[in-house]
């Protein structure tokens, strides 16, 4: 039971309490530029959490067995690996999205956020854990970019996921899908979330302290 319980507190740790996108603010470029719509920022979030979930598990299989002053260039290669992966089952399957998301595929490798999971957790936890690890952080992310999407999108053109929500009478607010339109709703989001999260956190501790 304690074990499910860690494995629980690891999870809920990505998706909330350390969400890479709106708690510890990584990835902010690629966040800014494929948000102009739900679909990309869906489509963006799972190949992250693809790549966080594989390169995690592998690294922490390899802690033991990577010299610690090659250790960042070992974790490059590995998480080269499973971008290149992403890439072409893209370029192969889903040809639109790929060419939505363009550059920011291969900009995986060096996205903050997969490499510093595997230098903070997983070079120093079990593969499991690890995996976990990059599950968590990865739906955070995933979620984070979605919500994002969908707000620009329904503002910025009327539609989430591609269907009309707002009809045909609805005036498109199109600097919302501008860069412009991106950091202010990062901005509201960062600020509305994080108010969120400390009320959590206020009201638990508040609990904790009676039941003590």
């Amino acid at each position: 039971m304690s074990e499910k319980k860690s494995m629980g507190k690891v999870l809920f740790n990505g998706i909330i309490t350390e969400n890479p996108t709106f708690r510890l603010v990584l990835g902010a470029c690629p966040t800014l530029a494929v948000t102009t719509s739900a679909i990309n920022g869906l489509g963006m979030g799972a190949a992250a959490t693809f790549v966080l979930i594989c390169s995690n598990f592998v690294i922490s299989l390899l802690r033991n067995f990577i010299p610690d002053r090659v250790r960042i260039p070992a974790f490059i290669v590995v998480i080269c690996t499973f971008v290149t992966m992403v890439q072409l089952l893209m370029q192969a399957f889903i040809p639109s999205l790929y060419d939505a998301l363009g550059i920011f595929i291969p900009l995986i490798v060096v996205n903050c956020i997969i490499l510093a999971r595997a230098e903070a957790f997983a070079s120093k936890n079990t593969p499991v854990s690890s995996a976990v690890d990059g599950l968590g952080m990865g739906i955070g992310f995933t979620l984070a970019l979605m919500l994002m999407g969908s707000i620009r999108e329904l503002i910025g053109n009327g539609s989430v996921f591609g269907v009309n929500i707002l009809g045909a009478s609805y005036q498109p607010m199109l600097l919302i899908v501008l860069a412009s339109g991106g950091f202010l709703t990062f901005g509201l989001m960062l600020g509305l979330f994080n108010l969120i999260v400390k009320k959590l956190e206020t009201k638990k501790k508040h609990e904790e302290e009676q039941a003590a």
